[in-house]
């Protein structure tokens, strides 16, 4: 049995613990606010530009000369995943349930006779997948939005895409990344960035066969115009999904910090009512002795 002296030290270790969880649930809860916001206001702006880019890249990726934002290689034999993570721990199953994900896509692209690559955003992805996929990653960036996230970050690792994509390295890039949906909920969301998936039809132009598409008409023309708008979009929609893994990172560790903190405080108590019973024992043991002495005499 530990003595009081064990008892007490456990207890302030406990305490000490519970004072830093609560602190950093406070500061991921100021945090979540404005993440939460950021990532809110993002999304109409990268939702419609996905969705003209798109209904453009169905009409437009059967043409010779198409972009290769656009249309792609042709090709389906080289993936490239980009795996967005935080750079801390400390946020519950934030990270390892993407990482799980992203093993998951590996394992059946590579089942499907796929050669994948692996571009790491984020610390944990890069430290998680490097154990079984190291020979896999040919790129990182750490400390995106350690501060305060840019829209220059996400460009710079866009830019890096394109460079890869100009190089030949790959023929579909897909971004996994942890989309904001509750304070106690993200979902690991894939996005394929290139080529531009096909439009999904709503529920109304589902049922319509052959239903129409949107026509555009260029001014300047088709070249000029889509050589500036193709890689912003894919700043944007990387931009995009760095907001929502900064807010969906917020959340997650402010409730595994409020788990952590209710925890300690469950056992400090269990802890307080040992350190009672064992101190009384010894006072009840004292008192026979000194009651057994006295009779003695």
């Amino acid at each position: 049995m530990p003595s009081l002296k064990d008892l007490r030290i456990r207890i302030d270790s406990v305490k000490a613990t519970q004072k830093i969880t609560s602190a950093m649930k406070m500061v991921a809860a100021a945090k979540l606010r404005r993440a939460q916001e950021q990532a809110e206001a993002a999304r109409p702006y990268a939702e419609r530009m996905e969705r003209i880019l798109t209904s453009l890249a169905a009409s437009l990726a059967v043409k010779e000369g198409s972009s290769p934002l656009l249309a792609g290689t042709g090709k389906d034999e080289t993936h490239l995943l980009v795996v967005v993570t935080s750079d801390r721990g400390l946020c519950g199953a934030f990270n390892s349930s993407l990482a799980r994900d992203t093993r998951r896509l590996i394992a059946d692209l590579q089942g499907a006779g796929k050669t994948v690559k692996i571009l790491c955003v984020g610390r944990k992805g890069r430290d998680v997948l490097r154990r079984d996929y190291g020979s896999l990653i040919v790129g990182k960036f750490e400390g995106v939005g350690a501060r305060r996230l840019e829209f220059a970050e996400a460009d710079q690792i866009a830019g890096r895409i394109a460079e890869m994509l100009d190089e030949g390295a790959f023929d579909v890039c897909t971004v996994i990344y942890n989309r904001f949906q509750s304070v106690i909920s993200q979902v690991v969301t894939r996005q394929q960035l290139v080529p531009l998936p096909e439009p999904e039809l709503d529920a109304t132009e589902a049922g319509v066969e052959g239903a129409a598409q949107a026509v555009y008409e260029y001014e300047p023309e088709e070249g000029e115009l889509l050589a500036d708008l193709l890689p912003r979009n894919l700043s944007v929609q990387i931009f995009r999904a760095l907001l929502e893994s900064a807010a969906g990172e917020q959340g997650a560790r402010m409730t595994a910090m409020d788990n952590a903190t209710r925890n300690a405080g469950e056992m400090i108590d269990d802890l307080t009512l040992n350190y009672n019973r064992t101190r009384q024992a010894y006072i009840t043991k004292e008192l026979i002795e000194i009651v057994s002495g006295a009779e003695a005499l």
